[in-house]
């Protein structure tokens, strides 16, 4: 089965408590599949959907599984 190990870049401006407030965050992603086999080059802005889960029954690492995913737009400058 085809996997596809990668890291997603989030930044994006959320209200808290009725202030604005800057989220940049980084996290680890894996696709398998059909899904794993979408040719998305670096840098395209993408929508994913998906699930939290540990990287490992020992892990504490949370890794985002991508049930779908969906380019956006091709290239960020």
């Amino acid at each position: 089965m085809p996997l596809l190990s990668f890291v997603l870049q989030h930044a994006s401006e959320q209200i808290e408590a009725g202030l604005k407030r800057k989220v940049e965050c980084e996290v680890n992603a894996v696709a398998l599949g059909d899904i794993a086999k979408l040719n998305i080059q670096i840098g395209t802005l993408i929508k994913a959907k998906g699930f939290l889960a540990k990287r490992s029954a020992k892990s504490h690492q949370l890794v985002m599984h991508i049930n779908q995913l969906e380019a956006v737009l091709t290239q960020l400058s």
